[in-house]
């Protein structure tokens, strides 16, 4: 089996550019693992790669559903995983490439959830609970009783949060004190830019401005007036709840780009704090894209 090439890290890092030139070096083709870009009609707002960004190299897991349907990170395992499957067979390697860690971790691990059974009427609980209150909800249920395993789980991963719940209403035992681990399905290294932070939040805020001028604005009008729900989960992505909610208080643009650099940077300490814990993560320095294509590629090869 082909060993999979994690591109991850932060917001802005320049995440997509360097697992593009990868994927021409090792005859790949890559797996987008980012929360916003997997809907259809969301450009500005995710910087969703263009065809030329793209560079002729395959992508998958991007437009892949509606802005106006919900998609949890059971939903982006089980295409993921069939898009994988594809590349292997294609005798090609799997670049995965994003910042959404969830996302990353459901393709990479499976998780043994502990030894208690399954109890199917307490499942068909607390999925009962998630469509009549919402998913956000069921994950509160879930921080009273466990809040260790919430800390690990995203609310949008309902499967998973409902088996903690399952485990816990079932056994009297939390989730987290059970026998659990995450078991690798496949070989991979991965690889992230280490920018320093003040670098880092200049690229955020250059990015942010530049969405702000390309339309952000009117993209999220053009949402609303095709029937998406500013509720929708789509809505909830950073960039365009501010925009959403600035629309609704009339603030001008750049007290909204102001507050969508703000929420920007601090998702980015998060998701830098997430991705120090990953296994087999090698830090790399910026510089040239030649040289860091180099540099990536020899430490795939070792």
């Amino acid at each position: 089996m082909k060993k999979i090439l994690v591109v991850c890290g932060a917001t802005a890092s320049g995440k997509t550019a360097l697992a593009v030139e990868c994927a021409k070096m090792l005859d790949g083709e890559v797996i987008s693992a980012d929360a916003l870009l997997v809907y259809q009609r969301l450009q500005i707002g995710t910087a969703k790669p263009s065809l030329e960004e793209r560079g002729g190299i395959p992508h998958h897991m991007i437009d892949v559903v509606s802005p106006t349907q919900s998609f949890s990170v059971s939903d982006y395992e089980e295409g993921a995983l069939k898009a994988l499957d594809g590349i292997l067979l294609r005798g090609k390697t799997p670049i995965v490439c994003g910042g959404t860690g969830f996302y990353i971790k459901s393709l990479l691990f499976k998780s043994s959830f502990g030894n208690a059974p399954a109890n199917l009427a307490v499942r068909e609980k607390y999925e009962r609970i998630e469509r009549e209150k919402g998913r956000e909800y069921l994950h509160s249920l879930l921080r009273e009783v466990d809040e260790e395993s919430a800390e690990k789980l995203h609310f949008n991963d309902v499967k998973r949060v409902i088996r903690a719940l399952e485990i816990f209403e079932t056994t009297g035992k939390r989730k987290s004190e059970q026998s659990d681990g995450e078991i690798p399905r496949f070989p991979f290294v991965a690889v992230s830019f280490d920018w320093e932070r003040e670098l880092l939040y200049r690229r955020i805020d250059e990015r942010v401005d530049k969405m702000m001028q390309e339309g952000l604005v009117d993209e999220v009008r053009s949402l609303l007036a095709c029937g998406v729900s500013e509720n929708a989960q789509c809505m909830q992505g950073i960039g365009y709840k501010e925009i959403v909610e600035g629309l609704k208080n009339g603030d001008s643009n750049s007290t909204m780009s102001d507050i969508i650099k703000k929420n920007t940077r601090n998702y980015a300490k998060r998701q830098l704090t997430f991705f120090k814990k990953m296994q087999n993560l090698h830090a790399i320095q910026p510089k040239a894209m030649e040289d860091a294509v180099r540099e990536v590629i020899e430490i795939y090869d070792d």
